[in-house]
């Protein structure tokens, strides 16, 4: 257990402090290119819609069980032929699964030109991180869409990945790198094909379904940590009951609307994506405007969240050894 702390602090601080350095090999990329590889053929191969659904079962559990169990074979290869290469390794995979630098970087990169005046700037960099329309975005629109980004990735993208490390650091034999990529490639697969709109309409069904069943306890703990961390957590669950169950998604609303709550703004509205406007339930009281100090707050409180959750862990692993 005592290498598992080790590696999830190491984790941790290279994910602060490196992120995903642009160019190098990533696993999200890997399992990407298996995604679409396996999406174009089954596309070109099922026709109907009961074949596409079990192409999707089939894509889900292979992605989803390989990427945990390759991982898994990697990690136990490396510390066969050397223990320390086999903890580096299982290090540096484990950091690929947060996103937590990411999320700042990207949050950054489109407020400065935005700070600026550089409204087309902050366009152009915002349809780099998000699927809706931005070319005709104001800035307060601009701003919405950061936040929104920044609190509903906090979860599937930061805090989910760290909760199945812990889950596997738990687990003899398991560790907390294999569980994490195993969720990272059913986040993945989600982003990918987990759309109702065609042509992923019947082959992301299941990817979709299993993504929202593998997040939502990890969506609920977050929720509770933030609401501790704001000291309020009664209002923020109170305003999550009455708002988040109108999103269709049963883990994004909760996460965006914890973060409205704490921060006194108000999420969803009407979006537009290829020219189709696509309202979404509104999320929190409009108490502040949004703007980027109440961004920054919201990465500082994902943080937060990160930090407390990674000292639990280290006292579970501390404990564990003596029962």
């Amino acid at each position: 257990m005592t290498n598992n702390i080790y590696i999830l602090i190491i984790a941790a601080l290279l994910d602060y402090l490196i992120g995903d350095p642009w160019g190098w090999p990533h696993p999200v990329k890997f399992m990407g290119w298996v995604i679409s590889r396996f999406t174009k053929f089954s596309l070109q191969l099922c026709q109907h819609s009961l074949t596409q659904r079990l192409a999707g079962i089939v894509l889900g559990i292979i992605l989803i069980i390989g990427s945990g169990c390759v991982g898994w074979l990697i990690i136990q290869t490396a510390k066969y032929l050397y223990p320390l290469l086999g903890i580096t390794i299982e290090t540096i995979l484990l950091a690929s699964c947060f996103a937590l630098r990411s999320l700042r970087v990207a949050a950054v990169v489109v407020l400065e030109p935005l700070t600026s005046g550089d409204l087309g700037e902050a366009r152009k960099i915002l349809s780099n991180y998000v699927g809706r329309d931005t070319q005709n975005l104001s800035e307060a629109e601009i701003l919405r869409a950061v936040l929104e980004t920044v609190t509903e990735n906090a979860t599937d993208g930061v805090m989910a990945p760290l909760f199945y490390a812990i889950v596997g650091g738990c687990i003899s034999g398991v560790g907390p790198t294999s569980l994490a990529l195993a969720y990272k490639a059913s986040s993945t697969l989600d982003s990918m094909v987990g759309y109702r709109e065609a042509p992923y309409t019947y082959l992301g069904w299941f990817s979709a379904k299993l993504e929202d069943c593998l997040t939502w306890l990890p969506c609920r703990l977050t929720v509770l940590t933030l609401g501790l961390l704001s000291g309020k957590p009664l209002y923020v669950w109170r305003m999550c009951r009455r708002d988040a169950v109108a999103d269709p998604s049963p883990n994004s609303g909760w996460s965006e609307c914890a973060y409205a709550a704490i921060l006194g703004v108000q999420m969803g509205g009407t979006n537009w994506y290829r020219g189709v406007a696509k309202q979404k339930p509104l999320l929190g009281n409009a108490i502040y405007p949004i703007n980027s100090t109440r961004i920054q707050r919201a990465l500082q409180l994902t943080r937060y969240c990160f930090l407390l959750w990674l000292g639990a862990a280290i006292a579970i692993f501390l404990i564990l050894p003596n029962r």
